[in-house]
């Protein structure tokens, strides 16, 4: 039963207020790679780039720790394919004692255009499988999420082989700036606050 899923705040462990999870969402496996669908995981591996950092492949997923401005970041890409990325968010909350505020998970959106990058602190899961199974896990959707836009560039009939497909020349080309845009967010979420991060950042 999806109640036995839910995941109660009020018995779990005194958080960390200064620790926060950063989630990108994405699948595992070299067939997946630098597909419409991962940008969660181009996102965080970019950070972790920039800042020297090394993920470790630990318990549902490969994890690394970024300190930035006194504020502890773990940084999480759940190996346990997009369905099931509530089941690490989970663990790593409960282990890491996150509260919920400090949560933010960067997602693919097929409703934004590509370049489009936006912040919300709540929302649906809009049908995206990652975002629905964390809400089945959590029992709501208030939670923050970066929400960057893939474009719905696709034929009718084909959206799944436009979200798993590659990117396009162009489209890899614009990545770049689009990334390091949503990781100044990330910064900023981390540092002044979502509410703020969205007046500044958020990106049409």
């Amino acid at each position: 039963m999806m109640l036995k899923k839910i995941f109660n705040w009020s018995r779990s462990p005194k958080v960390d207020p200064m620790k926060y999870l950063i989630v990108g969402l994405g699948n595992i496996g070299s067939e997946y790679e630098d597909t419409r669908h991962n940008i969660g995981f181009n996102v965080l591996d970019e950070l972790a780039k920039q800042e020297g950092l090394k993920f470790e492949n630990l318990r549902y997923g490969a994890v690394c720790e970024y300190r930035f401005k006194g504020k502890t970041l773990v940084l999480l890409k759940p190996s346990t394919y997009m369905n099931l990325s509530g089941k690490a968010i989970r663990y790593w909350m409960q282990q890491e004692k996150i509260k919920p505020e400090n949560l933010l998970v960067v997602v693919d959106d097929l409703a934004l255009p590509f370049e489009s990058i936006r912040m919300r602190q709540k929302g649906s899961d809009a049908g995206h499988n990652g975002l629905k199974n964390i809400q089945e896990i959590f029992g709501h959707s208030n939670y923050s999420r970066i929400r960057y836009g893939i474009g719905d560039n696709f034929s009718r009939g084909k959206q799944i082989d436009y979200v798993l497909g590659k990117w396009s020349s162009d489209e890899m080309a614009a990545l770049p700036e689009g990334i390091d845009h949503a990781i100044t967010m990330i910064k900023g979420f981390a540092t002044i606050g979502p509410a703020r991060t969205m007046n500044q950042y958020n990106k049409k």
